[in-house]
Parts: structure tokens; sequence; C-alpha cells
């Protein structure tokens, strides 16, 4: 078998502690990068980058900023439609208060003010925890919804309610607005995955990663030993909203190009996100992208071998479409409750031992 460490020498404590340290896996993580940047955008259409690519790029950072708050630092969160919103309507005011800032520092400034938004509501985390956090986090996702809908300031005083994304470009592509290609929208959120999912997993192996998995474990005993629950807390929904903000923001004005609060970031955005989190596994990077690429792909699937192979009326296949997918998160949880990650854990581990029993 070619999964093997066997020959893999490390001779420095850097090869030792890398992200892959088995030549297999770094093989396979950096063929991967190369195909998403370098095939995939040559073949790619509407159909594909709509339905399937953006949609998963953009829940995949998503699923990372709560996994970070939730799987990593064990602070539960019921508001991420709600940051999702704040995101989203931060960019828009960037976008057309600042036409000829770069998208990209609308994304990220939209991102900036998230996280703000988030430290705030995350200060009730240094009094309470555990369900009474998620009650506080599911009225922060309330309260931001009515906020977006009741001020009209935030869509420009629009009849409609809506917010609408301006075209922008971004190193000569339309990355919104109608003459968006599939393959601008796809490279521009790809890039924003890569270096997000680069960054959580440096910042969950360091210093400030122990700190919040410390506070998971044992808030007590990391307090006791020096880690201060006040910064650390506040840094994990600082982070972590950062992510769900800039999730929105590229949610908003790449994918979307039009929104409307109620509709596009309501409490059923929030359950969604979670789902992917539980089923790709908390506290886990490879989960955040296990779980967005099952729910992403999974209404697809059914949607096509239902409607487009069986031929069932849409309403019938969308209500089993619901069932399916709620059928097997309860399964999920019950069979392997660490998620996809913990399976691709134990495949390895088989892998690696094949043909000896483990």
């Amino acid at each position: 078998m070619l999964y093997r460490e066997a020959g893999d020498f490390k001779t420095t404590y850097r090869e030792d502690n890398q992200t892959f340290p088995i030549r297999f896996d770094r093989i396979a993580y950096y063929t991967t990068v190369a195909a998403a940047f370098a095939v995939v955008p040559f073949f790619i259409n509407d159909y594909w980058a709509n339905a399937v690519f953006v949609p998963f790029l953009i829940y995949a950072i998503a699923a990372l900023g709560l996994n970070i708050l939730t799987g990593y630092a064990g602070q539960v969160s019921l508001g991420t439609g709600g940051f999702m919103a704040v995101g989203a309507y931060a960019c828009y005011k960037l976008m057309t208060a600042f036409p000829e800032m770069s998208m990209v520092l609308n994304v990220l400034l939209a991102g900036l003010v998230t996280a703000g938004v988030g430290v705030l509501f995350g200060l009730p985390s240094l009094r309470i925890k555990g369900f009474y956090l998620a009650v506080a986090t599911l009225a922060a996702q309330f309260f931001l919804v009515w906020l977006f809908n009741k001020v009209p300031w935030f869509y420009n005083n629009s009849a409609s309610g809506q917010i609408t994304a301006p075209e922008r470009t971004f190193l000569g592509q339309f990355v919104t607005g109608a003459q968006t290609s599939a393959s601008a929208k796809y490279l521009f959120c790809l890039a924003f995955v890569f270096v997000l999912a680069l960054v959580a997993r440096n910042l969950t192996r360091g210093t400030t990663g122990r700190k919040w998995m410390a506070i998971r474990d044992m808030d007590i005993a990391a307090e006791i030993i020096g880690v201060n629950p006040l910064t650390t807390k506040l840094s994990a929904f600082a982070v972590s909203s950062f992510y769900i903000g800039v999730a929105g923001a590229l949610f908003f004005s790449v994918y979307l190009g039009a929104a409307e609060v109620g509709e596009s970031f309501g409490i059923q955005k929030s359950f969604l996100i979670l789902f992917m989190v539980i089923i790709g596994g908390l506290g886990s990077i490879f989960g955040s992208f296990a779980g967005a690429a099952f729910l992403v792909l999974l209404p697809v699937l059914l949607k096509n071998v239902l409607v487009g192979t069986l031929g069932w009326p849409t309403d019938l296949a969308a209500h089993i479409e619901l069932m399916i997918v709620g059928a097997l998160i309860i399964i999920f949880l019950i069979v392997e409750p660490h998620g996809l990650a913990q399976l691709w854990r134990l495949t390895k581990e088989k892998l690696r031992l094949w043909p000896f029993p483990h």
C-alpha cells in the first residue's frame, strides 16, 4: 500500500510538527490545491459554480468560524445566521459608500465589523455557558435580523427592503453583478478559503488554540494554570465572527447578488451551519470542509435523482429531501458523534496498518 510511514524520516522538529507529516498526505494535499486553482476554473460552468462550488466554499468558511468557537473553544452559538447578516450588510454599506474600494478590502472590513459585533455579544460567555449561552446567542440572532429589518439606513432606504450588490471587479474580472463569470466567482471565493483555512490551522495548533481547548475542556483548571478566560473567550468570539462575517459578505455579494435578511440569514441558516459542524466533526478543520460538502452536495444529488431521474414533483422531492437530511443527521449523532472527521481518521489508521488487524 502507498499509505505508509515506513521510510518517511524526519530530521528536524519543523518536519515532525508539520500539518501533514506523512508524504502521501502532503502529495494529496498539494495535488488537490493545484487542481482547485489550476484545473477546475477551466471546466467550471454556471450550474456547477452556483449549485455546488461557490456555496460549498462559502459555507466552509462559515463552518470554520463556528468550529473555532464551538469545537475548539467550547462556546455554543446559535447566532451564526445573524453574524452572517452583519457581514453582508457591512459589505453592502462599504460597497455603496466607497465605490472605489477594492472588493477584497470590502470583504475583510466586513469581517472586522462582524468581529466587533461578535465580541459584544460574546460578553455574556464570561458569566454563562452551555444551554444559557446558546439561548443568549439565539437572542442575538433574532435581534440582528430585527435590526436589519427595522432600520432603513442599513438597506439605504430601499422600498423593497432588499440589498443589491453593485458590480465590482478584481484583477480586471467582475466578481459581483450580472457580468460575473463562473470561474471568477469560484476563484475569488477559493482564494479566501485557502488563506483563512491556513490561518485557522495555524491558530488552532498554536498558543491561542491551546488556550481555547483548555477553556473548552475545563475552564476552572485552565484559569488556575494561567489562561485568562476573558481574553481567551473573547478572542474566540472575535476570530469566529470574523470568519462568519467574511462568509456572509461573500454569500451576499458574490453568490446571491441580492438579499433580504429574513429569507437569506434567518434562524435556518444558523442551524444549517451548526449541522455542518456536527456532521463534519467538532474541533476539526477537515471536519468543517467535510460537513459543508456533505450538506451542499447531498441536496443537489437528491434533487437530481428524485426530480431529474425519477420524475417526482418538485414540492414532494423537497419534503423528502428534508426528511432524508434530518434522518442522516440523527444517524450521525448516534453512530459517530465525532463526525466525518473521525471516520476519516479511523480509515487512515486502518490503511496505515493494513493488512494487519487493528
